[in-house]
């Protein structure tokens, strides 16, 4: 186990040094000089070479880079040029909005994908499988932005239902020592702000589980089916198990790995991916900061955003590969 534990640490940090490579080269191939945005175009040669040279833009690649990459390692990728204020402070207050967001998105995902997606194996080839199964079809889809726009017209403009956007509603008064909106008005001890905050979070919540929900419910439904008709299964059933102990010990068991992958995946694309429904529904999460700072060249910041993105993503899926070892004895031994 500890042998298993170390390899997959050692290939997480070899994918963050390759990710702070690609990061480091991509903000310098991006068009555009940065002491002349910051100075503008009638700045002095002077001055452009002076703001150059307080920023190390003048030092060799190389130099640039080992700074940079001593800075992440600290946490500190240099202050923002919009703000003048740290990058990486920056997207740690973004971040809980982002990570809100995206477990209320999975949460809803795995709540209703897998029951069905059981369902639907389980009811194979009838009229319930074929109702389950259409709608992931449309669920793949649909573009996001879309769906987010005919929500908000149906749920918010017409039915009055749930609020347009936002986290809280406007003159809310609370603490925020996490910044998840949800945790603060339960800490705060206010159950009528913690009942917005849920209204305020459900329709871009459910928006963004659209396509995580179909492919959940796909997966679980195909593993299901796959793992229905084998031998050891057979063999429980000849035993006189009741059935729904097959289901859940046997067959759903033995699917599991697939399903955790695909929620692990999903987890981490959710994360790296709700730029469009927090700019629909106008919340100041990770993803609009990044395409705020990316529109304004504030490379420090999407430096910053980047590289932290990324390592969530890759200790999401660290934290997929423990489960396989938790789900399944064989790989632990192996």
């Amino acid at each position: 186990m500890l042998d298993y534990l170390a390899s997959r640490l050692a290939q997480l940090l070899l994918v963050l040094f390759g990710v702070s490579v690609v990061v480091f080269i991509a903000m310098h191939l991006l068009p555009g000089d940065v002491a002349t945005l910051l100075l503008g175009d009638r700045a002095t040669a002077a001055s452009l070479a002076r703001l150059r040279h307080q920023l190390g833009l003048d030092q060799p690649v190389l130099v640039q880079y080992s700074r940079f990459l001593i800075g992440a390692l600290q946490g500190n990728f240099g202050t923002s040029l919009r703000d003048n204020r740290p990058a990486f402070a920056e997207v740690l207050a973004a971040f809980p909005v982002t990570l809100e967001l995206t477990l209320a998105a999975l949460a809803l995902a795995v709540a209703i994908g897998v029951p069905l997606g059981v369902l639907a194996a389980l009811k194979e080839g009838t009229w319930v499988d074929t109702a389950i199964t259409t709608p992931t079809l449309f669920g793949v889809s649909m573009p996001i932005f879309w769906l987010g726009l005919m929500a908000l017209l149906l749920f918010s403009e017409k039915l009055g239902w749930l609020p347009v956007g936002g986290m809280m509603p406007v003159g809310a008064r609370m603490a925020r020592p996490t910044g998840l909106s949800i945790v603060d008005a339960a800490w705060s001890g206010q159950p009528a702000l913690v009942w917005q905050a849920v209204r305020h979070l459900l329709l871009p919540a459910a928006t963004l589980a659209t396509i995580p929900l179909a492919s959940i419910t796909r997966i679980t439904r195909g593993e299901m089916l796959s793992s229905m008709h084998l031998d050891y299964v057979r063999t429980a059933r000849a035993k006189g198990l009741p059935e729904g102990r097959v289901i859940r010990a046997h067959i759903l068991r033995n699917a599991l790995i697939p399903i955790v992958t695909v929620i692990g995946l999903q987890l981490g694309l959710l994360l790296s991916g709700a730029v469009l429904t927090e700019t629909i529904f106008s919340l100041p999460g990770l993803g609009r900061l990044m395409v705020d700072a990316i529109l304004a060249r504030d490379y420090p910041v999407v430096q910053a955003g980047a590289v932290f993105v990324a390592a969530v993503f890759v200790l999401v899926n660290f934290g997929v590969d423990l489960c396989y070892a938790m789900l399944d004895p064989r790989i632990r031994r192996s």
